[in-house]
């Protein structure tokens, strides 16, 4: 299961600040990350995958 570090999320589309992420994350409403350290997390690359595919279809519904 492939891992992607905070600073990848870029990559993936997500440009949030790291404070509105744990925003997000303390909310229920992102991805929990998985802690490489206690300073460094990654997140589940599937998850993160899914996360963006559910923001994709709820546009095209509404």
């Amino acid at each position: 299961m492939p891992l992607i570090p905070l600073a990848e999320l870029p990559a993936k589309g997500i440009t949030y600040s790291r404070n509105y992420l744990d925003r997000l994350i303390k909310e229920g409403r992102f991805p929990k990350p998985v802690f490489l350290s206690p300073r460094r997390r990654a997140f589940i690359e599937t998850e993160i995958d899914e996360w963006v595919k559910t923001r994709v279809e709820q546009r095209e519904v509404a």
